[in-house]
């Protein structure tokens, strides 16, 4: 599931009428949603004054979420620098998507026993909505759900363990591709993803092993390795239309 605005409410409640654990738990899906859409490009600094105003909450709530992010290796915080959108560098590009296919064409067997007819239908649904997106333009939705399509497709397996892994690793991915690649990098070409359920509904467990080792490899090729400094932006302005978009959508 998509990780959006929550309205989740325990513990106190703050002005918004959110609980403590529940303003903190949307400032973070927001800004999760802003950094794994590729709306704040890697390097983009994240002033903890700034964000408490935008969110209206007080510092401390906001380093809360920050340390958070900073776990999932999304935020970089840096003593008297204060935090930014992580930029991977090259060779944490590389150990990224060394250990997706680790994980990935590992876990492909365990997908292809356990793909019943209902499984793989779902997964189709997320490969039209990929489709879709890319076809009207909507390249952070297609990237976004290029993604989604990969953990839900390890998720079958029945591991949490592994998806939980995985999902880090996906969400790393982006940042990746918005440091050193191009808009369309990491959004499949279309017939990829269809190819591959083809080749689990027909349980060819080598077949879907080979494909998940070259598709990766494409991936990570497709990336340019060139750094960039982040362009300037408005970072209320860009929370709040993420907000705007995903409240009550997802």
């Amino acid at each position: 599931m998509r990780k959006g605005l929550s309205t989740e409410r325990s513990g106190g409640r703050g002005e918004n009428g959110l609980g403590t654990g529940g303003r903190d738990e949307a400032i973070y899906r927001n800004l999760f949603v802003a950094i794994v859409e590729n709306h704040l490009a890697p390097g983009t600094k994240l002033p903890e004054d700034t964000l408490a105003e935008t969110y209206g909450v007080s510092r401390t709530s906001i380093r809360k979420v920050l340390q958070r992010l900073a776990h999932e290796r999304l935020v970089d915080v840096r003593l008297n620098r204060g935090a930014a959108v992580a930029q991977p560098s090259v060779s944490e590009a590389r150990d990224i998507f060394s250990a997706r296919r680790i994980i990935e064409c590992g876990a492909i067997g365990k997908v292809v026993a356990k793909a019943v007819p209902a499984a793989i239908d779902e997964l189709r649904e997320l490969v039209r909505r990929e489709h879709a997106a890319a076809d009207r333009g909507d390249w952070r939705e297609a990237i976004y759900l290029s993604g989604a399509f990969h953990v839900a497709l390890i998720r079958v397996s029945g591991n949490e363990t592994l998806t939980e892994f995985l999902t880090q690793l996906v969400s790393r991915s982006s940042l990746v591709i918005a440091t050193y690649g191009t808009p369309m990098t990491s959004s499949c070409r279309h017939s990829e993803h269809d190819d591959v359920l083809d080749l689990i509904a027909a349980g060819d467990v080598e077949g879907a092993r080979a494909w998940m080792e070259r598709h990766l490899k494409d991936v990570e090729r497709s990336v340019v390795l060139v750094e960039e400094e982040p362009s300037a932006l408005d970072l209320r302005k860009v929370l709040d239309e993420v907000a705007r978009r995903h409240r009550g959508e997802r």
